[in-house]
């Protein structure tokens, strides 16, 4: 089929998954470059593809199904373009599937599902911890960036559960690799305004030596908003911003105990609670 603008789906795995979101954006361009694609450019001093990622992958984090957009200068053969990238990809990155896309649609992410492998001993304690969030009015969290803020995640949290990879309940979405025997999956809501962060829901589920033990974090889904053809009204994304709180100065100094010194020396006299009045 032939189009000026496509959408690609494709896979980010192995010791790619160490690669930052800029540098993809550089492997991508040379990849286009070497498989003489007909690429829109942007305009200035720097010109670059012009690329739209549905949504950035954190650091360390497999994709299984992320999505880029790509403008064409001329119509192309979808599937000879993504036959082409496939040849030139590096291991690791698997383009999957392609189709045309008007050239005013844009990759609004809708939910994404994360799926991370959890010893089968603490699925237990884990389903107590899930069903204990999602029974929560609000569940808050601490931002640093962009600005400090306390932020209310409940809203995003459309699904949490965790299951052994032999149970005949779970489904699909909630079976872990084949080596490991059990798995917990965080099924979150995405809005312009923001979303859940994968490492912040297993700090909260008291998870997170499993991730920092070395066990493989992985996004499985990436559901976009104009590919949900019927979807049900009670199962719906927030709207409007979440709530927010200020954060206590208290709390930013316990998080960031190495800004104080580093302030301090900056500035003699001075605090993040103030000047130093002798």
């Amino acid at each position: 089929m032939l189009g000026d603008k496509l959408r690609f789906r494709f896979s980010k795995t192995g010791v790619l998954r160490l690669l930052s979101h800029h540098d993809l954006m550089r492997c991508f361009e040379r990849m286009l470059r070497r498989a003489s694609v007909p690429f829109k450019s942007t305009a200035g001093f720097h010109p670059s593809p012009r690329l739209v990622f549905a949504l950035s992958l954190p650091l360390g984090v497999a994709g299984r199904d992320e999505c880029v957009e790509i403008e064409l200068t001329e119509p192309c053969e979808a599937e000879e373009v993504l036959a082409r990238l496939n040849a030139q990809a590096p291991h690791g990155l698997t383009f999957t599937r392609v189709a045309v896309v008007p050239m005013k649609a844009t990759a609004a992410p809708r939910r994404v599902v994360y799926t991370l492998p959890v010893p089968q001993e603490r699925v237990a304690a884990a389903n107590d911890a899930c069903a204990w969030l999602m029974h929560q009015q609000r569940v808050w969290v601490d931002r640093f960036k962009p600005t400090v803020k306390r932020l209310n995640i409940r809203p995003y949290l459309r699904g949490l559960r965790a299951a052994r990879v032999s149970d005949e309940s779970a489904s699909p979405s909630l079976t872990g690799p084949a080596d490991h025997d059990a798995s917990i999956t965080l099924d979150l809501w995405v809005t312009q305004t923001g979303t859940a962060r994968a490492d912040e829901l297993l700090r909260l589920l008291n998870l997170a030596d499993v991730l920092d033990s070395g066990a493989l974090l992985s996004r499985d889904i990436l559901e976009l908003r104009d590919e949900v053809a019927a979807a049900d009204p009670a199962d719906q994304p927030p709207e409007g911003p979440a709530e927010t709180l200020p954060l206590e100065p208290a709390a930013v100094r316990a998080a960031h105990p190495e800004n104080e010194k580093t302030h301090v020396e900056a500035r003699w006299g001075a605090t993040l609670s103030g000047p130093v009045v002798e």
